[in-house]
């Protein structure tokens, strides 16, 4: 992973050294321990907050480099904004933006915990640590040359100063275990297609094994003995083999139901036959990021020790157009023994990730099933990127999801189902087409997956406009955002993990 940001827990009383920051509030207060730490020098800042018209609004700097009164070379100020306003996702911006204003030369760090009205919480200051780490990534390791002022040789030890340093210690170890799978995910999806196929994507996923989590990976032969002709027909015209990799934490009680999720992991989509334009076509080795959130997802859930019982699932192929491709106009037959007529090769997101649903529930009949897809292009013209889309069977699912979203910032839109859109994909050759009219076309997907569910609880999340490419936020700068892996570690830690 890549990682240049280290960063640790002090007390208030320890020096501060090389780069300083601080918060405070639109009235430009600052709580006591940064008084003192700052001493003549918050005269400095406010000469400085008047030449700059610092108001000190949620999210705002101001930068002052050689200031008076203290030994700091740097001192950065954030805006915390007023604090009846500040929500507990606000830390984790907070930290975003004090590692967006480092540079090359912020070789050591120490942020103070405290706004104006006290000193953080332990969950707080673990929060700004996570921002910065999440911040601070950067996929950048095929470049040999770099741009003068590029930030890419960004190497810092940041403390952290707290009230209390144990306390942070332990609110830090989970979450910074949820930072590691979110940079997973970012690695993978960023990563170019020649180098991630579904073969070394899989080997990738198997390095969870040295967490403890038990990975299964079928190869075409053990998919074929399954039937899993839908997910197969999409990687035919490949010289790169498809994979279905199965990663089993077991940290909840022995036998209890698991809870499950499948992710899409198209490693490359050419569109098939059905072949897509040349623009932004270099956009869609980014189509495994489904996949990509699962295994960042599962990487989190193992390594914070979750005591809950997960099946995470993921389908592994390349979509290309050789003489061996699948065409419009086959029929292939799923797992589930339902037949399929191809309409678009180009509609082959929902064919890999029907065979892994089936697979799943009727293998491991889990509490519930959540899937992410990069699916639809029509998803974005309904939500653009702030939400992921959001179908489901179950509204209590639903509303945790929502719930979820909300907290982590990872938003998610609930959209509709019925029998009105599901009769869209029937086919008059097949059980079903996997591909329906031009209108609503990201519910007629959902409608697609939601024949391959049974009765299982289960909710679809179309993340194509949310996992790449998406506007750069205080937390995220990376092409690939590792979208889906906070909100769902939430969902699992509030309403399905084993209370201690």
């Amino acid at each position: 992973m890549s990682d240049a940001v280290k960063v640790g827990f002090v007390p208030f009383s320890a020096t501060a050294r090389g780069v300083l920051v601080v918060f405070c509030d639109e009235a430009l207060k600052f709580g006591a321990a940064t008084q003192k730490a700052l001493g003549a020098a918050a005269n400095t800042v406010k000469r400085a907050a008047a030449a700059n018209q610092f108001k000190g609004k949620s999210g705002s700097t101001l930068d002052i480099p050689a200031p008076e009164g203290i030994k700091a070379e740097r001192l950065i100020v954030v805006g915390a904004g007023k604090a009846a306003d500040i929500k507990a996702k606000d830390y984790l911006k907070f930290g975003g933006v004090t590692a967006g204003r480092l540079n090359a030369a912020s070789t050591t760090v120490t942020i103070i915990a405290e706004l104006a009205n006290g000193p953080m919480s332990a969950d707080s200051a673990a929060a700004v640590a996570s921002g910065i780490r999440l911040r601070a990534y950067k996929f950048d390791r095929y470049k040999t040359r770099k741009k003068d002022g590029e930030n890419s040789n960004l190497r810092s030890d940041v403390s952290i100063a707290v009230e209390d340093v144990a306390a942070a210690r332990k609110a830090f170890s989970p979450a910074s275990h949820v930072v590691d799978g979110v940079i997973i995910a970012r690695e993978l999806v960023n990563e170019p297609p020649n180098v991630l196929d579904p073969v070394e994507f899989a080997r990738r996923a198997s390095q969870l094994k040295k967490l403890g989590v038990a990975v299964e990976v079928l190869d075409v032969k053990a998919m074929t003995r399954l039937g899993m002709g839908a997910l197969l027909g999409v990687g035919q015209g490949s010289t790169r083999p498809s994979r279905t990799v199965i990663m089993r934490w077991n940290g909840g009680r022995k036998g209890e139901q698991p809870v499950s999720f499948i992710g899409k992991g198209v490693c490359f989509d050419t569109g098939g036959i059905s072949i897509k334009g040349a623009a932004s076509m270099e956009d869609m080795k980014g189509d495994m990021g489904g996949a990509a959130c699962v295994v960042g997802l599962m990487h989190a859930l193992a390594a914070r020790k979750a005591k809950v019982n997960v099946v995470g699932a993921i389908g592994l192929v390349e979509n290309m157009p050789d003489g061996n491709a699948q065409r419009p106009g086959d029929i292939v037959t799923s797992m589930s023994g339902q037949t399929i007529e191809i309409i678009n090769t180009d509609a082959e997101g929902r064919l890999v990730l029907a065979d892994v649903l089936w697979y799943v529930a009727k293998k491991f009949k889990p509490k519930f099933m959540v899937d992410l897809a990069t699916l639809t292009g029509a998803i974005m013209v309904a939500l653009g990127t702030e939400h992921a889309g959001l179908f489901s069977n179950n509204d209590e699912l639903s509303e945790r999801l929502s719930k979820a979203g909300l907290e982590t910032g990872e938003k998610v839109w609930r959209l509709p189902l019925g029998p009105e859109y599901d009769k869209l994909m029937d086919s008059q050759f097949a059980d079903m087409k996997n591909a329906g009219a031009r209108y609503g076309g990201s519910i007629t997907a959902a409608q697609f997956l939601q024949r391959f569910v049974d009765n299982t609880p289960w909710a679809h999340l179309d993340i194509a406009g949310t996992a790449m490419g998406a506007p750069k936020t205080e937390i995220n700068h990376s092409w690939g955002s590792g979208y889906g892996v906070r909100l769902l570690d939430r969902l699992v830690a509030e309403h399905y993990e084993a209370k201690k």
